[in-house]
């Protein structure tokens, strides 16, 4: 993940203004949260696997699915390897699995909760290489020791038939990871929450238009209690 120098980074939040944080064309607004968190693992020497994903398990309606390829061992002469990332090995030690050799899926269902937890997300136009990303978060239940793990993704929405692929894909494209601990006011009638905007690199061979952003939270527990991923409504 690459970060802007600190007067890029000024001049980058000038340019893209107010109006790319509260951009309502792509946000997860008015989308039903979903139930679980389907991710898909593919290894970047098997292409195969990309074309013709198994259908041992199907993500359902309610599911956010996310596409994750790793390094394999053919390095750079890999198939995939232009899309393969270490954060895909990063998330993969952070559950407990190795690299696959082929592929490998997980599952994680969101619990249900009297009043779920409010997860938003939205972007903004690509200026320079980055997307502007924001997240906004409040509990379930708010409590004074919350302890609270962001991921953020910056993913490309690849048509079904597209890229080689007979099934629509959400790529991951980058991350960013960070611990929330303190809670602050969002504003006076609002819950206690937490509010966040990043600038996301875009890497080389995305299509600025296909982009698009997600976010999952875990409590102190590990346990998933939120995910939104953002939809653009004019045709980006």
């Amino acid at each position: 993940m690459h970060h802007l120098p600190a007067l890029a980074l000024c001049t980058w939040l000038g340019a893209a203004g107010a109006a790319a944080w509260a951009q309502a064309s792509c946000s997860s607004d008015g989308q039903p949260p979903p139930a679980a968190l389907y991710e898909r693992f593919t290894s970047a020497d098997c292409e195969d696997c990309w074309a013709s994903p198994s259908a041992d398990i199907a993500p359902g309606n309610s599911t956010m699915v996310i596409d994750w390829i790793t390094p394999g061992a053919l390095g750079d002469d890999a198939p995939l390897s232009a899309a393969a990332t270490r954060d895909a090995l990063e998330r993969l030690q952070a559950i407990g699995r190795p690299a696959p050799a082929r592929t490998d899926t997980r599952v994680d269902a969101i619990p249900l909760l009297p009043a779920p937890a409010l997860l938003r997300v939205a972007q903004g136009p690509v200026l320079a290489d980055y997307l502007g990303a924001s997240v906004r978060f409040i509990p379930y239940r708010a409590a004074a020791d919350a302890h609270y793990q962001l991921t953020l993704l910056v993913i490309e929405a690849i048509p079904a038939g597209s890229e080689g692929s007979q099934v629509a894909r959400n790529l991951v494209r980058n991350t960013f990871q960070r611990t929330w601990e303190k809670r602050h006011k969002l504003s006076k009638i609002e819950q206690y929450g937490w509010f966040e905007i990043r600038p996301m690199s875009v890497p080389d061979g995305a299509r600025p238009e296909r982009l698009r952003v997600a976010a999952w939270v875990h409590d102190a527990r590990g346990h998933l209690v939120a995910a939104a991923q953002t939809r653009c409504d004019t045709g980006q």
